[in-house]
């Protein structure tokens, strides 16, 4: 059951005005708050898909934080890299 709707008020520009009338005349939308309704739904649909990306990437970030393997230098993994490239040039 959903909750009562409320009103309340608030300011576009006059070229959103211009558009959210033009909607409403095509037949797209009832009513200027249908049409804001439809535009709050996808806002939040964005933002949760934005906040269910962001978990994912600290979920990563902390997944490599907490990574046994041990860290190498700069220097360590160079050589590393050399050594795997020297391997796969004598096969």
């Amino acid at each position: 059951m959903s909750s009562p709707a409320e009103k309340i008020s608030i300011t576009v520009t006059p070229a959103m005005k211009r558009v959210l009338e033009e909607r409403v005349a095509s037949g797209q939308f009832a009513s200027a708050s249908e049409l804001m309704r439809e535009a709050f739904r996808t806002w939040q649909r964005q933002q949760d898909e934005h906040d269910e990306r962001l978990a994912s990437i600290r979920a990563r970030i902390q997944q490599s934080i907490d990574d046994p393997r041990p860290a190498l230098t700069l220097e360590e993994s160079r050589a590393d890299f050399k050594r795997h490239i020297e391997a796969l040039a004598k096969s």
